[in-house]
């Protein structure tokens, strides 16, 4: 189930976590079938909780729910797929021949 925490800011372009008063973000660019991740954004002193990953599943998930394939720019995004080959299926495909997947 996606993170009822994080919401998608359709207007700023970015999924946003709130966390003690600091708010960690995907950026992306929707031109559907395809959602471009561009960069994640967690604050400094949230670093190392799981954050970012904590994002990456709900985007996936989100997007996947919606039938968009995720063009993963943003390092982290890539390595995380990298990580995670079983979740290759939401990459576009010259996107998991670029990572390997």
């Amino acid at each position: 189930m996606a993170d009822p925490e994080i919401r998608d800011n359709a207007e700023r372009h970015q999924y946003e976590l709130p966390v003690e008063g600091e708010i960690a973000v995907v950026t992306y660019n929707l031109s559907p079938p395809n959602l471009m991740i561009t960069e994640t954004l967690v604050p400094q002193r949230l670093e190392g909780r799981g954050i970012a990953s904590r994002l990456a599943k709900h985007v996936i998930e989100d997007a996947r729910e919606r039938e968009l394939l995720i063009l993963p720019v943003c390092p982290f995004f890539a390595a995380y797929f990298q990580k995670h080959p079983d979740l290759a299926d939401a990459v576009h495909p010259t996107y998991r021949t670029i990572l390997g997947l």
